[in-house]
């Protein structure tokens, strides 16, 4: 589906919260002070309707959903189905976009002829940039997913949901898809052009190095990259990080 050039796309932005709170209302925030305005926010809560908390039941512009969940993904899989925007963003509990974040990717949208964009955000340091061809050995091409990365619905539709195979990397998994299956077109911001601000110390950064390149691995073998060129990266990986795996110390253990 292509969008209209003669008006602004219309964006769903999907929050999966847990037991958040607090950084639930510096995400709310950032959205709140977009100058952007034609977007809904669809905010997924893992839990029973008493998780809800009470600030988020006063604001009439947020569609509410709640319930049991099998993970982040699950929520943001749940946001999809009921998300009625034009382009689809990600932007988990404690992340936030900046003022003009939503204003800048709507005119790459109606301006350029992409499926996607990653956008420029903040971590520890600036984070930019798009480059699919290191996909052939390595995640990192890429600068974020939450308060990063938006898609068309219509080519989120095609790819389908996020896997619930993948504990932490199911971002993965469908960005290799986007990019190696289906081919589909996509951009980064300008470096200057900063869209969000990424907290450090989410959720897979409480997944252990080791459980992430296995799970890497996996994402590889599963969308059927070559066996071999799996294998050596995998090898390769674990040579890398030997020492910060803490393979040393397992062994002195089991003696």
């Amino acid at each position: 589906m292509k969008i209209n050039k003669k008006s602004n796309p219309f964006f769903s932005i999907i929050t999966p919260v847990k037991n958040d709170n607090k950084n639930l209302i510096k995400t709310l925030s950032s959205l709140k002070n977009q100058k952007f305005k034609n977007f809904e926010h669809i905010v997924v809560i893992s839990g029973t309707k008493k998780k809800i908390p009470k600030f988020l039941k006063r604001s009439k512009k947020i569609k509410i959903l709640y319930g049991k969940d099998k993970g982040i993904y699950d929520g943001i899989n749940k946001g999809i189905k009921v998300a009625k925007g034009e382009v689809v963003g990600t932007l988990n509990a404690g992340d936030i976009y900046t003022k003009n974040a939503l204003k800048i990717i709507s005119k790459y949208f109606k301006n350029k002829n992409i499926d996607f964009i990653f956008g420029t955000v903040k971590k520890d340091v600036i984070k930019h940039g798009y480059n699919p061809e290191k996909i052939f050995w390595s995640f990192n091409f890429y600068p974020a997913h939450s308060s990063g990365f938006f898609i068309k619905y219509a080519a989120q539709k095609k790819i389908g949901f996020y896997s619930l195979k993948y504990k932490c990397s199911s971002d993965y998994d469908l960005f290799y898809k986007m990019i190696k299956k289906y081919k589909m077109n996509g951009l980064a911001t300008k470096k200057n052009e900063i869209i969000g601000q990424f907290q450090l110390g989410g959720f897979s950064q409480q997944i252990t190095l080791l459980e992430h390149i296995i799970e890497e691995t996996r994402i590889r073998y599963d969308n059927n990259q070559n066996k071999l060129i799996v294998l050596i990266i995998m090898i390769l990986r674990l040579i890398k990080n030997f020492y910060k795996l803490n393979i040393i110390k397992y062994f002195k253990n089991e003696k």
